[in-house]
């Protein structure tokens, strides 16, 4: 089955773009946003070396966090909203291998997004096939430190001086 966590990194945008309207709002802001962080470098290390006492520690000082009530009732609500994505959030301390952020997938389809607003699309599900396929095969190079030109060639000339893709991928991928 599979899972995700939700995105800490959108978590802490939410309580980011609020408006404050005094400054005590804003010192309750700035607080919540400095724990939030301090919580969040802390579950970067519980991935590294998941424990049961870490684990526990941090689920209560999510509760701590996410059911405390400040002086302003809009960060109150939204610290309760993201209190309800506890599971989500919290997933991590589950599977630590899970992301703590979205934000590699969503550099992942940056290009997908620019090139269907520079161009307005494409005229056939051809040519979006052959767009769709040129840029996975351009962003699969890249992680895998390969030449895409380099990578084109190989397979025009018919060279196979670079193993195919998924050869390398596994490779990679397997236990040392």
């Amino acid at each position: 089955m599979l899972r995700h966590g939700l995105c800490w990194i959108h978590a802490e945008r939410l309580i980011h773009t609020l408006l404050p309207l005094n400054e005590d709002h804003r010192e309750d802001i700035a607080k919540v946003r400095g724990e939030l962080w301090k919580l969040y470098a802390d579950l970067k290390k519980y991935k590294r070396r998941p424990n049961k006492k870490a684990r526990s520690v941090l689920t209560q000082r999510f509760n701590a966090l996410f059911t405390h009530k400040t002086r302003y009732q809009t960060l109150n609500q939204l610290l309760r909203r993201l209190h309800n994505n506890k599971a989500e959030l919290l997933l991590v301390l589950e599977r630590p291998e899970i992301p703590l952020h979205t934000n590699d997938s969503e550099r992942d389809i940056r290009d997908y997004v620019k090139k269907r607003k520079v161009s307005g699309g494409t005229r056939s599900d051809i040519g979006r096939q052959c767009r769709d396929t040129f840029i996975s095969l351009k962003k699969t190079c890249r992680k895998l430190g390969l030449s895409f030109w380099d990578y084109l060639n190989d397979r025009i000339a018919q060279a196979n001086r670079i193993p195919f893709l998924p050869a390398i991928i596994q490779t990679r991928a397997a236990p040392a």
